[in-house]
């Protein structure tokens, strides 16, 4: 009977100290991490991930608007933001599937097939899935709904995005005028002459033609597997406009409106 008890004694004590071991180290992991919650959405003109500009600033007149959540919409966090030209934005690629982690990428504009580290690249498929981009500062408005926004130009987000953060863009530490660009200083010059017929342009309204056309310039397609005969489809404002490509001449074919996506 008394060694019955020894050993449950026994038992017990190991299992206590399992315990205390187990909630040490939950308490060290929870310390060592960091939650982040989104503090404004962008609202944009693509409701799809296709035709988004590669880079922010890109193309002129894309424009954007940042509606803060009800947490942050004191007026006194945008106190001074008026002075800045530019603004960073950190934010979510929120659709897409980061759970694992892939240490290389494909970059599109390398024609798909060359892989280059994930850290050496911008591609969306990340660890964090965390987004920078650079926008221009149009305007902060007051509105009666939202409080005061951000009209910003210039980004390259889907609508709806999650912003987790927005700092100054401060030009003395920011503009580094003897960098490198690697890969990409031969990759960005690639330019598409664009025939947008009239009748089919007239469809556009006013103030979109200019970025849908930059838009397209950039030529939204695939650098890999592309049939020359396809018809793509850009969403953008609205609107699904149809083109293929021929050489280095994107032909505009069609404009669907009132386009919706179906997923």
């Amino acid at each position: 009977m008394i060694m019955s008890y020894l050993y449950r004694f026994e038992k017990n004590e190991v299992l206590y100290g399992k315990i205390i071991i187990f909630l040490y180290w939950r308490k060290v992991l929870k310390s060592s991490t960091k939650t982040i919650k989104p503090i404004a959405v962008i609202h944009t003109d693509f409701v799809e991930k296709f035709g988004i500009p590669r880079q922010s600033l890109q193309v002129k007149g894309l424009m954007g608007t940042i509606i803060f959540e009800p947490e942050f919409r004191h007026p006194d966090a945008l106190k001074g933001i008026e002075q800045f030209s530019h603004l960073w934005l950190i934010w979510d690629f929120s659709k897409n599937d980061n759970s694992v982690f892939h240490a290389t990428v494909k970059p599109p504009r390398l024609g798909g097939n060359t892989h280059v580290g994930v850290f050496a690249s911008r591609a969306s498929f990340r660890p964090n899935g965390m987004g920078l981009s650079v926008v221009k500062l149009v305007e902060v408005k007051d509105t009666e709904k939202d409080g005061l926004i951000l009209v910003v130009e210039g980004a390259d987000l889907l609508d709806g995005t999650p912003i987790y953060d927005i700092k100054p863009y401060i030009p003395v530490s920011d503009c580094i005028e003897d960098a490198r660009g690697g890969y990409t200083e031969e990759t960005c010059k690639h330019r598409l002459e664009v025939e947008f017929p009239e009748k089919l342009l007239e469809q556009i309204p006013e103030e979109k033609r200019i970025p849908l056309m930059g838009i397209l310039e950039q030529d939204p397609r695939p650098r890999y597997g592309v049939d020359e005969n396809r018809e793509f489809g850009v969403a953008f404002a609205g609107d699904n406009i149809k083109f293929v490509v021929n050489g280095d001449t994107l032909t505009v074919t069609g404009v669907e409106k009132n386009y919706s996506p179906t997923h």
